[in-house]
């Protein structure tokens, strides 16, 4: 393996050859100054020059019992040694049915059935397919349309991706647009200040009623929302939104989809968020990241068992013709079962639910920061938003420009943040301590802090 500063150019000559990067802008194909990430230990992460960087992002949400876990990469490769893999088409392994029998335990109502995918992408594409098939075998073909959010986001496979309302991800990129239907934006930042909480709350669930009705129930299929919408920008919606949706769903015959791609696993301090955090047990629920804390690739679409029931009840000869080559790959499913251990072992969903208001008060204190417009979050999962100058010819480039150089400000610290446009998000390995989350923030505030002061020397900013 390449080491040495030498070396490492001649990977970044590599690295811009021959890598496409997920969500490259074309102007960025051929770079070639990438950080390259070498080592991690806890909650740190380790850059080619041995620079240590604080992992504000938990990796990509997923990261929950921190890197460098010897039991988890043991457990990983005794399972590799005993069977590298098998194909759940025609056979099956202990390890994918002890995996799915400890995610049914910690799962509310009848959520039961597990079926395993690849990530969250492919986790959300099954459920969405699952409620078609359903749909063809009660004969009802023209039930398929599914309803989401704007600013939700649900995966990268087209279907997927076809769900997902970040309209930044859209510009370049085909989606079927038969198949959904968006509601406006659940942010109760940006509700008309006009209308309280309340009033807000109810104007959003009138929306996915009207919506319903509107669409004709007979073609609904489905409403699929994060708990939390993360990829957004951590948007939490007014308390009582997800049980009221619920309850519109049910009266018109539509399925909800809770995708706790995200949420899952520990990030609110419960295995899943839905009825612990929210109080409600939805038809279906996705999860990914955690599930595996990243370790190794693998997701779940899991369904309540009155939905398979259907299928079976109907008496079809009908085929659930979707999988992957990897569905319930053992290493994987290895990878599951120890992380679900160590959470136990170490308390981890006790700790996460310990430390929280901690977490949450360091957040909300940055409000007092004169960029700082919102700051919102649950759980150890947090969103800064900065505020661009409304009257600014171009006031999507410097949404960009505040992002990126807080961005750069931290990471010449010893903090990565994961930008989104002009908002920071946070959700760190779920073994961070207080003093770690002081360290967190107080680098985050500093790097807030410069970044203002280059805005202001470049004419970019000013308070107003």
């Amino acid at each position: 393996m390449l080491t040495n500063g030498t070396e490492f150019d001649t990977l970044r000559e590599w690295d811009g050859d021959n890598v496409l990067h997920p969500w490259e802008n074309s102007a960025g194909v051929r770079d070639r100054s990438r950080t390259f990430v070498e080592n991690a230990k806890g909650i740190y992460v380790y850059a080619e020059d041995g620079k240590r960087l604080l992992d504000g992002p938990g990796g990509m949400w997923c990261v929950q019992v921190g890197y460098g876990r010897q039991d988890l990469a043991q457990a990983m490769a005794d399972q590799a040694m005993q069977l590298g893999y098998y194909s759940a088409f025609n056979n099956s392994n202990s390890a994918a049915a002890q995996l799915a029998h400890e995610i049914a335990q910690r799962t509310p109502g009848d959520l039961n059935t597990v079926f395993f995918t690849t990530g969250g992408s492919t986790a959300v594409d099954s459920a969405l397919r699952f409620i078609h098939y359903r749909n063809n075998v009660l004969g009802q073909p023209n039930k398929k349309k599914v309803i989401s959010r704007q600013k939700a986001y649900h995966g990268s496979t087209y279907l997927a991706a076809t769900m997902s309302g970040k309209e930044r991800d859209k510009g370049w990129m085909d989606v079927a647009h038969d198949l959904v239907h968006f509601l406006p934006d659940v942010n109760p930042y940006r509700r008309d200040l006009n209308l309280s909480i309340e009033q807000f709350l109810d104007e959003k669930v009138a929306d996915l009623e009207a919506a319903i009705v509107d669409l004709g129930a007979d073609n609904v299929a489905a409403f699929i929302a994060e708990p939390i919408l993360s990829s957004g920008g951590v948007i939490v919606p007014p308390a009582g939104y997800h049980q009221r949706c619920l309850e519109v769903c049910h009266k018109h015959d539509v399925l909800y989809i809770s995708d706790e791609v995200v949420t899952g696993f520990g990030r609110l301090g419960h295995w899943f968020a839905s009825e612990e955090v929210f109080g409600i047990v939805p038809d279906i629920i996705t999860c990914a990241k955690g599930m595996t804390s990243g370790y190794v690739p693998m997701g779940a679409a899991i369904i309540a068992d009155h939905l398979v029931q259907d299928i079976v009840d109907a008496g079809q000869d009908a085929t659930f013709s979707n999988g992957y080559t990897y569905s319930g790959h053992p290493v994987s499913a290895a990878a599951g079962l120890k992380n679900i251990q160590i959470f136990e072992d170490e308390n981890i969903l006790d700790h996460v639910r310990e430390v929280t208001p901690h977490f949450q008060a360091r957040l909300h204190a940055l409000r007092d920061m004169p960029i700082v417009g919102d700051t919102r979050g649950m759980g150890l999962v947090g969103c800064v938003e900065c505020v661009a100058d409304e009257n600014s010819p171009n006031p999507l480039a410097l949404d960009h420009a505040v992002g990126a150089r807080i961005d750069a400000r931290c990471q010449e610290l010893g903090l990565l943040v994961r930008p989104i446009v002009n908002m920071c998000v946070f959700s760190p390995p779920l073994i961070i301590t207080k003093g770690q989350i002081d360290e967190m923030f107080d680098l985050l505030e500093q790097g807030i802090s410069l970044a203002t002061e280059d805005l202001r020397r470049e004419g970019l900013w000013q308070a107003s």
